[in-house]
């Protein structure tokens, strides 16, 4: 099926603007896109909404909703990111007709650190954040998988935000987000909210259990979950709204 299975993982037992440059390109997209009459004026492509357990991208009241459930642990994830994210932001999106929303599903303590980092400051910055870490997957990912005993152990031990820390330190995300304008002091006043981490992890849970995902990603159009797990799968389900 090409997507990775949640059930081997556990642990913990929730109008902005895009990134400036992405902004910029959906906005022009979106005016000139053929499909987009005179009276759609809006540039849906540079809007994001925080819902309930994810981020919004586009007209929250576009008649096609999809919804995709990631992990940042997931080598699938990071590929539909580099295949289909893009597309869907800046030629689906600014249409008005498709939105496009992120939730996460955490699989464990690296994709939940991860977590918190994207959603670091205000929501109008997810979306940036969500780009910088997924897009740099495989280089933080090659480090998790050659961890040693010593960092298995500062990631197992001490406080929730000790071990957070360390995640972030031996995986770069530190240097990732400081290229977002996050100081260490500032990152690590997310990385170390408890409260927001089980609320983070509580609501990737309800969303297994209210929809029964088995693995990431998972794609969900209008309220329905689709057989497609990536891009090649996904795109025909948008094109159905430019018939």
């Amino acid at each position: 099926m090409g997507t990775t299975d949640l059930k081997k993982f556990a642990y913990l037992k929730k109008p902005f603007l895009f990134t400036a440059a992405a902004a910029m390109a959906a906005t022009a997209a979106a005016q000139s896109a053929p499909l987009l009459g005179p009276q759609k004026k809006v540039p849906w492509g540079a809007m994001v909404t925080e819902t309930e357990g994810g981020h919004l991208i586009g007209n929250p009241d576009a008649k096609g909703k999809l919804v995709e459930y990631m992990s940042y642990t997931c080598s699938h994830c990071a590929e539909f990111a580099r295949t289909g994210e893009g597309a869907i932001k800046l030629l689906y999106v600014p249409t008005g007709k498709v939105s496009y929303e992120i939730r996460h599903l955490i699989r464990d303590p690296v994709d939940l650190t991860a977590a918190l980092a994207a959603q670091c400051g205000d929501p109008i910055k997810f979306p940036g954040n969500h780009e910088a870490l997924i897009l740099k997957h495989d280089e933080w990912m090659a480090k998790a998988r050659t961890v040693t005993q010593a960092q298995k152990a500062r990631w197992s031990f001490g406080s929730f935000g000790s071990r957070a820390q360390a995640i972030a330190s031996d995986l770069d995300f530190y240097q990732i987000m400081e290229r977002r304008g996050y100081s260490r002091t500032s990152l690590n006043q997310c990385l170390t909210d408890e409260a927001k981490a089980k609320s983070i992890a509580d609501q990737s849970q309800a969303d297994i259990d209210a929809h029964s995902l088995s693995g990431t990603p998972t794609f969900i159009m209008d309220g329905k979950k689709i057989d497609a797990h990536d891009w090649t799968g996904v795109q025909p389900h948008l094109d159905k709204f430019f018939r």
